[in-house]
């Protein structure tokens, strides 16, 4: 199988994370080249060795990761063709919405010249904040695809929006920069 494009997936951290091992794996499996890169956050609720065994590379996480010695902000973003972010939790939409690189995940966004993908995941309450719905318009005025949340049963033991979307969603949507 020939590699298609190079995808940059950034996983931060939510207990959504789990899904994006498998938005991984699909990917990987199509003949794609997969970056992972994960916030500190997100490695609490999957670990590195699971992107590491998925994609053959360990994931990113330190900003000053020695194995990109121009900053992997810069490295990761010179020949990407899409980057996904699942989940996008509001702490990401927010620093994303804001300019604010304060971590790798978020520098690397910023550095980005390819379509953003964001498939958002937190409680309902968190998605239904003024904050975050201004924040959601923000992206959307800059270009970011959106995918999700959907409705359905959250880790919050509760009902309503912000869940993930399932990774057969996100890669549909994600469709027309993967032909």
């Amino acid at each position: 199988m020939t590699q298609k494009k190079r995808i940059v997936v950034g996983v931060s951290g939510g207990i959504a994370a789990y899904k994006s091992a498998m938005l991984v794996s699909q990917l990987v499996q199509s003949g794609h080249l997969v970056s992972v890169v994960m916030t500190t956050a997100s490695t609490q609720f999957i670990g590195p060795a699971t992107f590491c065994a998925l994609t053959g590379s360990q994931p990113v996480v330190d900003p000053f990761d020695p194995r990109y010695p121009l900053g992997p902000h810069i490295e990761l973003a010179s020949d990407c063709k899409l980057m996904i972010i699942a989940p996008a939790t509001a702490r990401i939409i927010s620093a994303c919405a804001l300019g604010l690189a304060n971590d790798l995940l978020s520098t690397l966004y910023l550095n980005m010249e390819c379509p953003v993908v964001l498939a958002p995941a937190m409680s309902s309450p968190m998605w239904e904040k003024p904050a975050v719905q201004r924040n959601i318009s923000q992206l959307k005025a800059d270009g970011v695809h959106l995918v999700g949340p959907d409705s359905g049963w959250l880790s919050c033991r509760r009902i309503g929006v912000g869940r993930m979307s399932q990774p057969e969603a996100i890669l549909q949507a994600c469709k027309p920069w993967l032909e």
